[in-house]
C-alpha cells in the first residue's frame, strides 16, 4: 500500500513537471520510474519488486484465464486486462507518438499469441472476452508486454524537450484506424487520442491506465485464490 501511494503522489508530480521543458529531464526520469514498476522487473532490471512482480507471483493459470470474474468494477479476465493494458501500451507509444510500427507486429507476435485481435479490447463481446481468456499464450503475452514496455522506454528516453506539449497528429490516428486497431463500436477511444498531447498519452496509457488495471487484476487475483483456499 505504501508503495501505491508513493506511485501516485509521484505521477501526480510527474503531471506537474512533463510540460515545463526546464523540468524534461527530470520528467523523463520520473517516468522511467514510474514505468519501471509497472512491468516486471526483469523488463528494465528493476532492483525491487514491481507491482507486475506482486501480481503473477503465485497467480494460478486459472486464475490468470478465469472469466467471467465477480468484483464491483469489472468482470473480464486478468489475462484479458494485461493484453489490453499491453495493446493500448503498443499502439499508443509505438503510433502515435513514435510514429513507428507497433510492436505486435514485430517478431511474429500477432501469431505467437495465437488470438487474432489487432483490437484494445474495449467493447468486446463476453463470448469475444471469453475466447481470448480461454486461448491466448500466456507466455508469448508476457514476452510481448516486455517488449512492448522496452520499446516504450526508449521512445520516451528520446523525446525532445518541447514534443510533449505536442498534438497527437491526425494521420497517426489514420494509421490506427488503417490498422483496426479500435473496433468501430470504440470509435470514441480514437477521439479521446485525438484530442490529447504526447504529455498526455504519457500520463495515462503508459502509465495510469495500466496502474489502474494492475490495481484491478490483484483484486481478482486475491479474491479467486483467497476463496479457492478458504
Amino acid at each position: 500500500m505504501n508503495q501505491r501511494k508513493q506511485w501516485n503522489e509521484n505521477h501526480k508530480k510527474l503531471t506537474n513537471i512533463i510540460l515545463k521543458p526546464s523540468e524534461h529531464k527530470s520528467s523523463v526520469q520520473l517516468f522511467l520510474d514510474q514505468h519501471r514498476l509497472l512491468h516486471s522487473s526483469k523488463m528494465s532490471t528493476s532492483p525491487v519488486t514491481t507491482f507486475e512482480d506482486e501480481l503473477v507471483e503465485n497467480l494460478c493459470e486459472s486464475t490468470f484465464r478465469k472469466y467471467p470474474v465477480i468484483t464491483p468494477d469489472t468482470k473480464n479476465s486478468i489475462v484479458w486486462h494485461i493484453w489490453h493494458v499491453t495493446r493500448i501500451e503498443d499502439m499508443t507509444m509505438n503510433v502515435l507518438v513514435n510514429n513507428d510500427n507497433q510492436v505486435l507486429y514485430t517478431n511474429g507476435w500477432n501469431q505467437k499469441l495465437k488470438v487474432n485481435i489487432p483490437h484494445s479490447g474495449n467493447e468486446m463481446t463476453e463470448n469475444e472476452v471469453a475466447d481470448l481468456s480461454e486461448n491466448i499464450d500466456i507466455e508469448a503475452l508476457m514476452n510481448y508486454r516486455m517488449e512492448v514496455g522496452q520499446k516504450t522506454r526508449e521512445i520516451v528516453a528520446n523525446v525532445l524537450p518541447h514534443a510533449f506539449k505536442q498534438k497527437v497528429e491526425d494521420g497517426r490516428i489514420k494509421k490506427l484506424v488503417e490498422q483496426d486497431c479500435v473496433k468501430q463500436e470504440a470509435s470514441w477511444l480514437l477521439e479521446y487520442w485525438r484530442k490529447k498531447t504526447i504529455a498526455g498519452l504519457i500520463l495515462m496509457p503508459a502509465t495510469r491506465h495500466i496502474f489502474l488495471h494492475l490495481n484491478k487484476s490483484l483484486r481478482i487475483k486475491q479474491k479467486i485464490q483467497k476463496s479457492n483456499t478458504g
